[in-house]
């Protein structure tokens, strides 16, 4: 499926190195005026090219709003989002027509469709995220505006580095003061460090992305099948990449007793809060005011350039050393792609 949200709805579309990708956004509310710089500001901290440290593909990433606005403003018609691909280069991926790369989704599609675009991996590529980023910037500005709900992503580990302290809210501009989007100061310096020297090793990644959403009110969530938590998960393993989500004490929660996890109620200011925050803001699937803390797990970026053994389509043994253009690690480039999905799915959820 391709399709996101039952109220507001996000579709998308296009491949890796087709003409472009973008997304369809239906159900957005009509007459609001649409600030198209932080559409773009979401899209740039996504796009490839930004840094010394990310894929050398050089997409600016400009979109277009084909449909669905006037005046600068919503119409209540379906938004359609355009992003033109310029820097494909397609022969880079010659040599890989016949070849099913290691932790790719090459073979699996060969076998579910009976044909694949190798070309970038065509759909299965991350590429089209940046459909996602375009309609889910809009959601994330307009409950900002709206509601005051404030939704912000940061790199908190990548390797064996990660940031000490807990989860906290911090802005684009706190976290984009580091070019691998970790806002500790020694954390970042070490990231940094590691990725240079995993990338000079043409060996690549993984990490952890938090995401801490401020000023959602209490009651989002249904309970059973539309839990709070379980929706910003469905989201969340749609991009591509990521093997683990968790919430709050998450699965460190396992090897504790109840007596030290349970989050206990107290009053504060004629409100009933708690005095921790284990459940990361969800109880039963269902916001209950405290902050929505969650992190998400990315694997380490498939294409290396180290050799590995694999097959070829005649189910042959083959070495392969892949070359081209590819992140030594996808994680500072997600974080954008987390907010905007979680917008989405607070959107919906709120519509």
């Amino acid at each position: 499926m391709n399709t996101l949200g039952n109220k507001i709805k996000l579709t998308s579309y296009g491949e890796s190195h087709g003409a472009g990708v973008g997304a369809v956004l239906d159900g957005f509310p009509s007459n609001y005026k649409i600030d198209f710089s932080f559409i773009q500001l979401q899209l740039s901290r996504r796009k490839p090219g930004q840094n010394e440290l990310t894929t050398q593909r050089k997409e600016e990433d400009e979109f277009k709003i084909l449909s669905g606005v006037f005046n600068g403003k919503s119409t209540g018609a379906p938004i359609h989002f355009f992003i033109e691909n310029k820097d494909s280069k397609s022969k880079d991926y010659d040599h890989l027509k016949s070849v099913y790369r290691p932790s790719h989704a090459d073979y699996t599609y060969q076998k579910k469709y009976g044909i694949r675009d190798y070309r970038g991996g065509g759909r299965s590529s991350a590429r089209i995220t940046a459909g996602w980023v375009a309609a889910g910037a809009l959601v994330q500005q307009y409950l900002n505006a709206q509601n005051n709900i404030k939704i912000g992503a940061y790199v908190r580990q990548v390797g064996g580095v990660k940031m000490s302290g807990d989860a906290k809210y911090y802005s684009s501009e706190e976290v984009d003061s580091s070019i691998v989007r970790c806002p500790e100061q020694k954390a970042s310096a070490s990231i940094k460090s590691l990725m240079e020297d995993i990338k000079s090793q043409k060996d690549s990644l993984g990490g952890v992305i938090e995401c801490v959403i401020q000023n959602l009110p209490i009651g989002v969530g249904n309970p059973v099948f539309q839990k709070l938590n379980a929706e910003l998960s469905h989201a969340m393993f749609s991009i591509n990449a990521v093997k683990g989500v968790e919430f709050g004490g998450g699965f460190a929660m396992a090897s504790e007793r109840g007596s030290q996890v349970n989050d206990q109620f107290i009053m504060e200011d004629n409100e009933a809060k708690t005095n921790s925050n284990f459940s990361g803001g969800i109880q039963g699937g269902i916001s209950n005011g405290m902050d929505i803390v969650f992190r998400v797990a990315f694997k380490p970026t498939a294409t290396i350039g180290v050799e590995q053994s694999t097959i070829n389509t005649k189910g042959e043994k083959v070495s392969l050393e892949a070359y081209g253009r590819h992140d030594p690690c996808v994680v500072p480039r997600a974080v954008p792609i987390v907010e905007t999905m979680a917008a989405m799915v607070i959107g919906n959820l709120l519509a």
